[in-house]
């Protein structure tokens, strides 16, 4: 029967193939998204999935609240290791201190290379579940020793073996390869650990780090846990939430609270508003699956369109079946065939569309997803969709082709009914509402983005270069590195700093001030700079004076920006001392001897930070900030930047950022959801055509006779085109006032993510209504003109 019932099928995709082709390609297209988006959120759950204990695997975070502001992060001071290991030790199976994942130049032999990569305790191979190639698992035992990913080896040693042998980091000490580990894929939070040194190496060389052993206030540092097996996340948590407040009173005024974040939840939870976890990317995980269902929901209303478009045709068929016996089971059951065979098509043709665009997708959306061949579990999967395709597809045209009854058919008296086209109308008024809303939130997500790159950003990124120079041999070289850049024409200004541009690395808090109100905790961003920093940048002064070599007491200089003014609540600030009230040798207060417009580090979308720009007296600015020579190529300014440097520094990596990229790649979360997302509307809108084309070719079957009566009468084609083409602008309409409250109160909420954010424009709403209606004239119009062209008596004819 099930042969029978396909064979039948297929008799009629081929006798009707326009129609079969716009079904099977209509479904393709569907299905293909759908794919996609399945992919891409697979490859979103499945983050840090490598990790076999990941339920076990934490981060510690802290808490704390500044001026009634809480903050969070993973920042966490030196002294907190030993208070857990001495009195929570029985709770983690593994603890581990680590810096910041930081870029390091790799040397062995002739070959440098800069990759990135963190300094950690002995116990992180274990933590970190490495699987060791090369070496010994235990490969931070020595305080010398190092341990390197694959590729990094490969890239260091070629086809040597690296163990045993020297690399040098920095370009200063030389560390024994104790081991060489698989690279940690892709969709991992520790993908980018391609190195790791020992801890107390790490505090070896910085003796800041080795100071920071009992000062409960130095947040510089992270660490990760792992919990033994009996032990409950939470209930550790609630353990050693106040830990800091406890074992240090200097810090209780700012409430520190601790607790364990898991690592299930970095990726797709990491985000904290005023002490609240508040989501993160899962936002984007559930808007795309929302996406994908309705994209695959407009493709199966497009199915139903067309083939409910087809009825008169299939009525006589349903009506000589029924006369012979045929149940009304049967026929559903050959329909349902019809849509199972259609939509097994329109999956095979969905594969090759998903693989001829798979690469092309994942440079827009940042990832390395491959189609999953040889995981069982997606094919089950598919199989299951295919059939829940075919149904949801298919249960409509089947139930109402299978209701016609055989006299009325055959007698040629079969009508519809007055409300038989409902339902279709219905479909299109969803399929519109989904279109038009895709079409308004597109709009505002690129208005949104734009919004924040029209910002004043306080420095002129055009032309501006970054040139890390991370290693000692830099100390005391500033001037002449600068003389001898801006001497080869390369280099019209030069300044170094302490941190990038775009970025904010450090954060100082414990500074007194004339004014300063009692109580009130203070937290700025800390930048070392040199002379010509503004300058360099072209940041505009708005009050004082740049730091100056005329002036020798400059060197205990600082520079404020606008927002740190209002922040001090000073009126004027030129000429105020800024003093620090830690520890027990504070050193000799800052004089404010200017303020500086905002600049941009963060996020383009929050308030500028509250920014000290201080003189960098003690050569720890580690960043070349050069602004090219407009009157050259930029190319031929990079390679005279890259042999000076190279002439001063052999042993260092050349390593350059253009800050107009860096600035931009701010927006790259934004801007690859508003790329995805126009895609998304532009196959929506297609598919929504589709459904329309189809209805109005039903519409058109229908109402032959009539049109042909009217044509007699007198009417002309502008008269049948507007006869047909109004019902279909009365549903998109209808569509619009449907669509704009429900995208208005989404996107509403979306842009509260931000606190620089756009105003919805009552024009945006105006223009997805115009779009829409124009949209559905265009695919209304072909059909509605084809059918008022036909000559009147051929549509008056009968058998």
């Amino acid at each position: 029967m099930l042969r029978n019932y396909l064979k039948i099928a297929w008799r009629n995709l081929k006798k009707n193939k326009s129609y079969s082709a716009i079904n099977i390609g209509g479904l393709a297209l569907g299905m293909a998204v759908t794919l996609l988006i399945g992919l891409w959120i697979v490859d979103e759950l499945s983050y840090n999935d490598y990790f076999e204990d990941r339920d076990k695997i934490a981060k510690v975070f802290q808490s704390q609240t500044f001026n009634g502001r809480t903050e969070t992060g993973p920042s966490i001071p030196r002294p907190l290791e030993k208070a857990l290991r001495d009195g929570y030790d029985d709770n983690f199976k593994h603890l581990v201190m680590s810096s910041w994942t930081m870029d390091l130049y790799l040397k062995y032999g002739e070959t440098s290379i800069s990759r990135s990569g963190n300094y950690m305790q002995r116990e992180a191979p274990e933590l970190l579940e490495l699987n060791v190639l090369k070496g010994e698992k235990d490969g931070l035992r020595e305080i010398n020793s190092i341990m390197l990913s694959e590729s990094v080896a490969h890239a260091l040693f070629g086809g040597e073996d690296p163990i045993g042998r020297t690399v040098k980091i920095g370009n200063q000490d030389g560390m024994v390869v104790s081991a060489v580990y698989e690279d940690i894929p892709f969709n991992n939070t520790f993908s980018d650990t391609e190195y790791i040194v020992p801890w107390d190496y790490y505090l070896s060389v910085r003796e800041w780090a080795r100071n920071a052993e009992d000062d409960w206030g130095e947040n510089s540092f992270q660490m990760f846990v792992q919990l033994v097996d009996n032990a409950n996340m939470e209930e550790v948590s609630s353990k050693i939430a106040n830990i800091k407040k406890d074992l240090n009173v200097d810090t209780a005024e700012f409430d520190p609270r601790l607790f364990l974040f898991p690592m299930k939840e970095w990726y797709l939870r990491g985000n904290f508003e005023n002490g609240r976890q508040v989501g993160g990317r899962i936002q984007y995980v559930w808007l795309f699956g929302i996406i994908g269902v309705f994209i695959l929901l407009l493709a199966c209303i497009n199915f139903m369109n067309l083939s409910t478009a087809r009825s008169e045709r299939r009525s006589k068929e349903v009506g000589i079946r029924k006369s012979i016996g045929s149940q009304r089971g049967q026929l559903i059951n050959q329909f349902l065939s019809e849509s199972f065979l259609v939509v097994v098509f329109a999956f095979g043709i969905a594969v090759v569309i998903v693989l001829l665009s798979l690469s092309g997708f994942n440079d827009l959306a940042k990832k390395e997803i491959g189609f999953p061949w040889a995981k069982p579990i997606f094919w089950l999967i598919s199989i299951i969709f295919i059939f829940f395709t075919s149904l949801v597809a298919g249960s409509y045209p089947a139930l109402y082709l299978s209701s016609f009854r055989p006299v009325d058919v055959l007698k040629g008296t079969f009508k519809a009914g007055k409300y038989a086209g409902l339902p279709r109308k219905i479909l299109v008024v969803l399929q519109f509402t989904v279109s038009v809303a895709f079409i308004i939130g597109t709009v505002i997500v690129k208005q949104q983005i734009d919004h924040a790159k029209d910002r004043p950003m306080g420095y002129d990124k055009e032309g501006l270069v970054q040139v890390a120079a991370f290693s000692d041999e830099r100390v005391g070289k500033y001037d002449l590195m600068r003389n001898e850049f801006m001497n080869s024409g390369a280099v019209i200004e030069m300044s170094a700093s302490s941190s990038p541009i775009t970025r904010i690395w450090n954060n100082r808090d414990g500074f007194t001030w004339e004014g300063k109100p009692d109580g009130f905790q203070e937290d700025f961003a800390w930048t070392e700079v040199s002379y010509d920093y503004a300058r360099s940048l072209n940041m505009k002064i708005v009050e004082g004076r740049d730091f100056s070599r005329d002036f020798a007491s400059d060197s205990l200089g600082v520079l404020i920006n606008e927002t740190a003014k209002k922040y001090m609540n000073l009126e004027n600030p030129v000429g105020k001392l800024l003093r620090s009230d830690a520890g027990v040798d504070p050193g000799p207060p800052l004089k404010i001897i200017g303020v500086v417009e905002d600049m941009i580090a963060q996020s383009p979308y929050e308030p500028v930070k509250q920014g000290l720009y201080v003189f960098d007296r003690f050569n720890n600015a580690s960043l070349y900030n050069l602004r090219l020579n407009p009157e050259q190529s930029a190319s031929r300014n990079i390679a005279i930047v890259e042999r000076v440097f190279k002439e001063h520094f052999p042993d260092i990596s050349f390593e350059y950022d253009f800050i107009d990229a860096e600035y931009g790649a701010k927006f790259a979360a934004e801007e690859r959801i508003g790329k995805l997302s126009g895609i998304f509307t532009a196959l929506a809108i297609l598919i929504s055509c589709l459904g329309l084309f189809g209805l109005t070719s039903f519409v058109a079957e229908q109402r032959t006779k009539e049109i042909g009566v009217r044509k007699v009468l007198g009417a002309s084609v502008f008269n049948v085109w507007k006869m047909l083409s109004k019902d279909f602008v009365k549903l998109v309409a209808i569509s619009c006032f449907i669509a704009i409250p429900i995208s208005y109160y989404v996107m509403n909420g979306w842009l509260q993510n931000y606190a620089y954010r756009v105003i919805m424009e009552w024009w945006i709403f105006l223009l997805a209504i115009v779009g829409a209606l124009a949209i559905t004239l265009l695919t209304v119009s072909f059909q509605a003109i084809k059918a008022a062209k036909v000559n009147a008596i051929k549509s008056l004819r009968t058998e």
